[in-house]
């Protein structure tokens, strides 16, 4: 396995552009602007109707888009202008924050910076929870870390959260791993149930989250609600013992930092439940 510099740097199965490589190419670097791009191609699935936008269920079958190639193709046939051409909200791709996290990811990659998706969850949506959420890190050479940033947040979503933070360089504990939170939880020190999303939240919620995390540090970025064998679902409240401990090693593993990249990708290869059914990228 390569060094974990030059793997964040390339892209994966889901942000490689195939056919529209060349889309990327004369974007600005630096990453407010890289931001407002993204921004100006996403529209979020949950957040239209407050941009005024009423969405059709096809429309809304757009979020279920993985690859950025594909996300590309749906862009351009809603608008041919180039990407740094902001779209009127009726004109955007429909995403989630996976989507605006996974795309920054593959334009920074494109330009050989070191970038990866991670999942887990956000601190300043609703007061006292933490929801389902998405964000991305991208490699700060010159400072040797990884900074974090949530490409998700425009001004007007700042403005309706009350965010002061910096969501170019957030903030230690804004957003939780998904990793960290399995840990505050299977520790006593947090409440699972202030984890999740609507009407789905606990422990469950939180392992299938820190599943998603291990899967995007393999460059594996799965939709926010894949699920399939191992994972947790819904109606299965009750984590069985073994499941339990495999959990506790993957959680461990994506927060031990860049010295556990090769068991990053050793516990994927090797533990046959985190395998992916075929087709799922489909």
């Amino acid at each position: 396995m390569e060094d974990w510099i030059q793997y964040y740097a390339t892209p994966g199965l889901m942000t490689e552009l195939g056919e529209h490589s060349l889309l990327f190419n004369g974007l600005p670097t630096d990453i407010p602007t890289l931001c407002g791009i993204v921004q100006g191609l996403i529209l979020h699935l949950h957040w239209a109707e407050r941009y005024g936008v009423k969405l059709s269920e096809e429309r809304r079958q757009e979020a279920n888009l993985r690859r950025v190639s594909r996300q590309l193709s749906r862009i351009r046939e809603l608008d041919e202008n180039p990407l740094t051409t902001a779209r009127p909200f009726k004109r955007r791709i429909v995403g989630t924050c996976r989507d605006y996290s996974v795309f920054l990811s593959a334009i920074l990659r494109y330009q050989g910076i070191p970038a990866r998706a991670r999942c887990g969850f956000g601190t300043y949506f609703t007061p006292n929870k933490y929801e389902d959420h998405w964000v991305c890190e991208y490699w700060k050479a010159d400072e040797e870390r990884w900074v974090m940033v949530d490409a998700q947040l425009d001004q007007f979503q700042r403005d309706v959260l009350s965010i002061e933070f910096n969501t170019f360089d957030m903030p230690e504990g804004q957003f939780l791993s998904a990793g960290k939170a399995w840990e505050l939880c299977h520790a006593g020190k947090t409440d699972p149930e202030s984890f999740g999303i609507f009407d789905m939240h606990g422990m469950w919620f939180i392992g299938g989250n820190v599943v998603r995390d291990l899967l995007s540090l393999n460059k594996i970025e799965l939709l926010p609600w894949d699920g399939w064998g191992f994972m947790p679902r819904y109606e299965q409240q009750d984590i069985p013992l073994e499941d339990m401990e495999l959990l506790d090693r993957v959680a461990s593993v994506t927060l031990a930092g860049n010295e556990a990249f090769s068991e990053v990708h050793s516990i994927f290869e090797n533990e046959e439940k985190l395998h992916l059914p075929p087709g799922w990228e489909l």
